[in-house]
């Protein structure tokens, strides 16, 4: 009888991993995840910086204390989730989880670079780990309020970045022997943004560095000719004052300072080392930036969105030029940065170093036969080869994890439900 039911449980663990896979076999391999509670900030560090999410509710983190030999060692990561650029859409988010941790979960899982499991994350498992949430809507770094006299919403999120770092000085981060900034996506913006504020908090003899992951959001027109992200950010720098806390070498040197939003204009200017993670034909700015629904009204592009294979000729040109367009902005870093770092590859993917299948697994993706996990470790530590870029799709057959399976659709509503499970 027993044996039976050992053969019972095989087959059944067996046929969910043919059900779900590649998408959630890791989760049923791996044992053990961390799970780690929020902290809110002080109240009176709160009300001391005017430190509060858009409906008034106090900032929150969650901690992982390091041990052993990363004891003194700290990663931040702040978390992503687009970004607000009118008071309608503020408004709205203010009343959800991106712009309020009332409404935020209270316990968040620790995977990919945030594990403590050393098979998983080799080189930080063992740091002070922390998550950033997010609940401001301009990337942590805006500085204004907003009252029309029926409604009130705070634009705190420079603040919030402030009363957080005050909040975990004291509990280790004042006597850091080394540290990383990390953040994905919206968090990934606010790498470039903080990389070198980052250090004013932290002890002289400190080493510092910055990890972006699908941070680098181009400035690129859409297939219909539009300047849609150009617009949008300039909403959202604008609404939320976030000009005042643009790096000043790079706002005095365009004649529009608001475009220090973008990575690409401000990236010269950091001085702390930098790591740029991305896919070169990220899916977030594929779907919102190059063709947005509003510059494809005959819907010419639903099947390629949906299926890469179904790309016409033209459409994967487009693409390609994408590509080339991210490589093309960022080669001066390529070239000159002696300190900097760089995983780009050709997945169809966002964010790749929260979630465990794409950080550090059997089958994570690749470039140059090295994981992002290895590279990443190889940069900080300053061991190896630490600029990788892959060849244009479709390549890299390691990416068969980051790509949907057949007849899954790429939707907005479906890309952020994938964010939520990271």
């Amino acid at each position: 009888m027993v044996v039976v039911v050992v053969v019972v449980k095989f087959s059944v663990v067996v046929l969910l991993l043919l059900m779900c896979a590649p998408w959630c076999a890791y989760s049923l391999v791996v044992p053990y995840r961390l799970q780690v509670g929020m902290t809110l900030v002080k109240n009176s560090t709160a009300k001391a910086l005017g430190a509060y999410c858009l409906d008034g509710s106090l900032p929150g983190y969650h901690f992982s204390k390091g041990f052993g030999s990363g004891a003194r060692n700290w990663l931040l990561q702040f978390e992503g989730g687009g970004w607000c650029n009118d008071v309608e859409s503020c408004l709205a988010r203010a009343n959800t989880r991106r712009g309020s941790t009332n409404l935020m979960t209270k316990v968040e899982t620790f995977n990919g670079i945030l594990s403590n499991n050393e098979s998983f994350n080799p080189d930080f498992y063992n740091w002070n780990r922390v998550k950033l949430r997010y609940c401001d809507g301009a990337s942590f770094a805006g500085d204004s309020t907003f009252d029309n006299g029926t409604s009130f919403m705070y634009f705190r999120g420079q603040k919030i970045w402030q009363a957080m770092l005050l909040d975990l000085l004291p509990k280790g981060l004042a006597r850091a022997e080394k540290a990383l900034l990390s953040g994905c996506s919206a968090g990934g913006l606010a790498v470039f943004l903080h990389c070198d504020n980052f250090s004013k908090f932290l002890p002289r003899n400190a080493t510092v560095k910055c990890l972006s992951d699908a941070g680098f959001f181009l400035d690129v027109k859409d297939v219909a000719m539009h300047e849609t992200i150009r617009t949008l950010y300039h909403d959202v720098v604008t609404l939320q004052g976030v000009e005042q806390n643009l790096d000043q070498n790079c706002t005095s040197s365009l004649i529009d300072p608001k475009l220090c939003f973008f990575p690409q204009h401000n990236l010269g200017f950091i001085k702390n080392p930098m790591f740029i993670l991305n896919s070169a034909y990220d899916m977030w700015q594929f779907h919102n930036i190059l063709v947005p629904s509003l510059a494809d009204p005959r819907k010419e592009w639903k099947y390629c969105k949906y299926n890469i294979s179904a790309c016409t000729e033209s459409q994967m040109k487009i693409l390609q030029d994408f590509r080339l367009a991210m490589l093309e902005d960022s080669y001066s870093f390529y070239k000159h940065s002696t300190s900097g770092g760089m995983f780009i590859n050709s997945c169809f993917a966002h964010c790749q170093s929260e979630q465990q299948e794409t950080w550090l697994a059997a089958d994570s993706p690749i470039v140059h036969n090295k994981t992002i996990a290895k590279v990443v470790g190889n940069w900080y530590f300053e061991r190896n080869e630490t600029k990788l870029i892959d060849d244009p799709y479709p390549c890299n057959s390691s990416c068969h994890n980051t790509i949907p399976p057949a007849g899954y659709i790429i939707t907005q509503e479906n890309i952020l439900g994938l964010q939520r499970k990271l």
